[in-house]
């Protein structure tokens, strides 16, 4: 089903964001995936450092500026949505803005704009080191 950005607009935050995370895990389980073929003890360990809300919220952060206007406001309406537990491993910050990242991938996904998807992903994916090192580091 691929929505307009009106009717994709109408979704409340969390529901896209609620998308925008399988979308996203999806993503990062292909990506280890096509890169290693290893246990699944290995892949599930890959997939946790890149699926969880101080990775995600380090990547919004860097992709902030790259985003579109609308893509912008869907972040944001993400970012300020209330509901959800903040995870044990997060700050609260760190939840909200995965969320908005989530929030994002969830209306990309809705709007059948996969180029977009798969170029914001792109630059995740290609980011994810330095971020690791960074979330070491604190």
């Amino acid at each position: 089903m691929e929505l307009t950005e009106k009717d994709a607009r109408q979704y409340s935050p969390l529901a896209l964001a609620f998308l925008g995370d399988s979308v996203y895990e999806l993503k990062i389980r292909s990506a280890i995936v096509e890169r290693a073929n290893m246990a699944v003890k290995n892949l599930h360990a890959a997939k946790i450092k890149l699926v969880c809300a101080p990775f995600q919220a380090r990547a919004a952060e860097r992709l902030l500026e790259t985003l579109t206007e609308e893509e912008h406001a869907v972040f944001m309406r993400g970012r300020n949505a209330t509901g959800g537990t903040v995870p044990h491993n997060a700050t609260p910050a760190e939840y909200r803005k995965a969320t908005g990242l989530e929030a994002v991938f969830g209306y990309l996904h809705l709007t059948g704009n996969t180029e977009r998807l798969e170029t914001l992903f792109s630059a995740i994916w290609d980011m994810q080191e330095e971020i690791l090192q960074n979330l070491n580091k604190e």
